[in-house]
């Protein structure tokens, strides 16, 4: 065989490698990775109904200490959770041992430290289930029932990035007055027959009490993140700026995420994708306050973004507001492994398991059929964006495939 015949025979040989290797094996492993997240989500969905039992079976630690050894970099607690129900049991029973104004922030919430040592914050309810909070997306008081049902949506869709949430009863005359600082204490009041308090906060007025019915007051009671995982603020780069007439720059700049991709930690590692996946949540249960988000500290954008706070929400079940969504349309990516669960949540999955996942909740029913209703629809407008990016860039670019192996040892 002649040298050329030779060189252009390697050339077809290595034509078909390469195809090979492009065309098969990468869809082989394409096609290995989708089986894996069907099969997460079949987990996730025999996993939905948390029972409260007390019971610890095959430990001799503290629902505290279980708890804390499932946080790592990238989740803040793991797939496969059997104490669950165990932890979540303890959150809503353990004896209230010291109860104090809450940290830093606009709305009222109060730090109470259980018996063992362990932190949570208690939001009380402000609304009837069936309240509708008008005005803009982020007005209103915070909502305690949207903590509790944001903690169920976050298992449904596989980013176990939200602190553990439960309602709690707690009657305020026996559980909180006698255990709490002075400074909680003066500002507790009398309306009524009904105990209120109105703590300190940016926005609290003593004219703004959060009352109970009676003595006994509904709330959700949120788990502290263990000390040893510091927490580090950011400031949202879709934050709103909050003054009427004035925008911020995403709103008017349609290429504002290619600025975005310049800067750390979006330039790099997972943090922007994190940001897509936050923006998709906070979507779903209609939370347009995310101006701040927290990550650990000394994590050089490897941590996950930690999704607190999220009670600006399920305030308006007909208000879809899209501009939530900005980062998902103005950057055009997503998760492979987001995309498929959103996929496999459709046709009213999602809102039969988060119904499904909350019913057992001290504080059930969580969120009214409205609410319910309105997450099936949001849905399908986010479906509906990343086909409108897909049909434009093409799904090779649009679904990114960013899975990362999460160690609990």
């Amino acid at each position: 065989m002649k040298l050329k015949q030779r060189v252009v025979l390697l050339a077809i040989l290595l034509v078909i490698f390469i195809f090979t290797k492009v065309f098969l094996i990468d869809n082989l492993d394409t096609s290995a990775a989708n089986r894996e997240d069907q099969r997460a989500f079949h987990r996730m969905m025999a996993s939905l109904h948390v029972e409260l039992d007390p019971r610890l079976d095959h430990t001799l630690q503290s629902p505290w200490e279980i708890a804390a050894q499932w946080v790592v970099p990238r989740e803040v607690y793991p797939e496969e959770t059997p104490e669950l129900g165990a932890v979540m049991h303890a959150m809503t029973t353990k004896k209230i041992v010291k109860a104090d104004v809450g940290y830093k922030g606009t709305q009222l919430k109060a730090l109470l430290i259980l018996e063992g040592g362990q932190k949570v914050v208690f939001k009380p309810k402000r609304y009837a289930r069936d309240y509708v909070v008008e005005g803009e997306p982020y007005a209103g008081y915070d909502r305690h029932n949207a903590e509790v049902a944001a903690f169920h949506l976050d298992r449904i869709l596989g980013f176990r990035r939200a602190p553990l949430v439960v309602g709690r009863f707690v009657n305020l005359r026996t559980e909180i007055k006698p255990v709490a600082t002075e400074q909680l204490l003066g500002t507790f009041m009398t309306v009524g027959n009904n105990t209120c308090f109105y703590g300190k906060c940016y926005y609290c007025r003593e004219t703004e009490p959060a009352c109970a019915d009676g003595d006994v007051m509904e709330g959700s009671v949120t788990l502290w993140l263990p000390d040893v995982w510091p927490l580090q603020k950011h400031r949202h780069p879709w934050g709103r700026t909050y003054r009427e007439g004035k925008l911020a720059r995403w709103e008017y700049d349609e290429s504002y995420c290619d600025a975005v991709k310049k800067t750390s930690p979006y330039d790099s590692g997972p943090r922007l994708l994190d940001i897509i996946d936050t923006a998709i949540f906070d979507y779903l249960i209609g939370n347009a306050d995310r101006h701040h988000y927290e990550s650990f500290q000394d994590d050089e954008g490897a941590s996950m973004l930690i999704l607190l706070d999220n009670a600006k929400s399920f305030g308006n079940p007909a208000l879809d507001e899209r501009s939530i969504l900005a980062p998902l349309y103005q950057c055009c990516i997503v998760r492979v492994s987001t995309w498929n669960r959103l996929n496999y949540l459709k046709n009213g999955v999602l809102k039969s398991a988060l119904k499904t996942a909350m019913s057992h909740d001290p504080i059930s029913p969580v969120l009214s059929d409205p609410h319910l209703d309105a997450l099936d629809q949001r849905l399908l407008s986010i479906l509906a964006t990343v086909k409108q990016c897909t049909d434009q860039f093409g799904p090779d670019v649009v679904l990114v495939e960013d899975r990362m192996t999460l160690s609990h040892l």
